[in-house]
């Protein structure tokens, strides 16, 4: 029926009073009762018209039981066959080559420096010679990513190609590192990456001097960096994309350099001079030779300074035997020592002040631990400071949103998260950081009598 019918027959109704006019609330019933007549006779229409909006796609695919064993075995099978696939995808090494001498043919004048260039023209040409698996890298995204300030619109060839053989490497580890998922599902377990590791040192020539009686403590060093830093809610395993994203892999990976330096292998948590460090001290502090280190033993860590409150809280929140420490627990505590600037060290260390659990440290925190660090310098024969001053002095320097209480991330937004917790827990630490201004003097001092002589 025709709109202007309707309003004709609606205005032709005689108005027979004002009690025949419809309350407010019989007008929001009708117009209720129309919308939901109209809405149903719109949406019963279009699943006549669209028949598969009645089932529901699978979304999910139950991954076989551990008897289910022709299920795991073909599971096993398909993923293999896609990682190959994905393999073959991949540019080999003559490729690259021939990607290479495409691109420095053809090269946009003119050089910058010794720098080749190459303009978005040039750049479609190459595309289209290169072959169907350089094609992902020729794109507009990709050259506009690389485009910087050069005057002619041209990108670096030479920056180019270092993106094209990162994204290789990407690929070939990613899938490198999926053959050890067992489960599949994207990540890796604690066994798969020591798996991993474990056949990868007799590749890398920087490890060659290893003792293979030292092949577990080494895989057990490093695997601990990867789950101290990648795993913060201790699941006991880690997402391959976050592996690729951090740099210890290439950190690992970088002790295939037959020549790499003196400073960066001591640098290097993952080369054979760092891991016997961290391993020796172990054992250097494990006196009494059964392999587990006690809180006297731990007592003795770097300039054995560490307050006996702390030590009772690594030993009551860290994972002990008996009492006692193993090497994996050593290895959580000495990340987390070494690396303070870091949220997971901080979150580590933040457990341990947190003495009673609620989230944030407060006066009564701060004061339980200061406490043991004013006994110490008595013993010492100095003169304690003022637990006040140094309050006043944290909270200063962390500036946390409530005036009373420090929050986790409080501390690692603060970039002071360091500081604070070496004041509270170690002696040493704290004299160097009551010292600063008479350290720093006394360097000046040296460096200038140095370039006196």
């Amino acid at each position: 029926m025709d709109w202007k019918e309707v309003l004709r027959r609606r205005l032709a109704t005689p108005n027979t009073g004002p009690h025949k006019k419809k309350t407010e609330q019989e007008l929001k019933d009708e117009e209720m009762d129309l919308f939901t007549k109209y809405y149903s006779e719109w949406k019963g229409g279009r699943k006549n018209t669209n028949e598969f909006y009645k089932t529901i796609p699978r979304f999910y695919y139950r991954l076989p039981a551990e008897d289910e064993v022709l299920l795991q075995k073909l599971r096993e099978e398909s993923r293999a066959v896609f990682l190959q696939r994905k393999s073959r995808e991949l540019l080999d090494n003559e490729e690259l080559q021939n990607l290479w001498f495409l691109l420095d043919k053809h090269q946009t004048p003119p050089m910058i420096g010794e720098e080749a260039m190459i303009n978005y023209e040039n750049f479609l040409k190459v595309g289209e010679k290169a072959g169907p698996k350089c094609k992902q890298f020729f794109t507009a995204k990709v050259f506009a990513k690389l485009l910087h300030t050069d005057s002619y619109g041209r990108i670096s060839i030479m920056q180019f190609f270092n993106y094209v053989m990162r994204k290789v490497w990407l690929h070939q580890t990613r899938i490198g590192l999926s053959l050890y998922d067992v489960a599949g599902q994207g990540y890796l377990r604690e066994s798969d990456l020591e798996n991993y590791i474990l056949e990868l040192i007799p590749t890398l020539p920087q490890l060659d001097g290893l003792e293979k009686s030292f092949y577990s403590f080494y895989v057990c060093t490093a695997v601990r960096k990867f789950f101290f830093f990648l795993d913060p809610l201790r699941t006991g395993k880690i997402k391959i994309q976050d592996i690729l994203a951090c740099s210890f892999l290439d950190d690992l990976l970088e002790l295939r350099d037959e020549e790499l330096s003196k400073e960066s292998q001591e640098t290097n948590w993952f080369s054979a001079p760092s891991a016997l460090r961290v391993y020796g001290q172990y054992l250097n502090l494990d006196k009494d030779h059964n392999g587990m280190l006690s809180k006297e033993e731990l007592s003795r860590y770097g300039t054995a300074t560490m307050t006996n409150v702390f030590l009772d809280r690594v030993f009551q929140e860290c994972l002990t035997y008996d009492g006692e420490m193993d090497y994996k627990t050593y290895l959580d505590f000495v990340l987390a020592l070494e690396n303070r600037k870091e949220p997971a060290a901080l979150q580590y260390i933040f457990k341990l002040l947190d003495i009673e659990n609620k989230g944030y440290l407060n006066v009564f925190s701060l004061n339980y631990f200061f406490r043991a660090i004013q006994e110490l310098m008595k013993i010492h024969g100095q003169d304690p400071v003022s637990f006040q001053d140094v309050k006043d002095e944290i909270f200063d320097m962390v500036k946390p949103k409530d005036p009373l209480k420090i929050s986790l991330q409080d501390l690692i937004n603060s970039n002071q998260g360091d500081t604070v917790t070496t004041i509270l827990i170690d002696l040493n630490g704290f004299w160097t950081y009551e010292n600063r201004e008479a350290l720093v003097a006394n360097d000046s001092e040296n460096s200038a009598d140095l370039d006196d002589t």
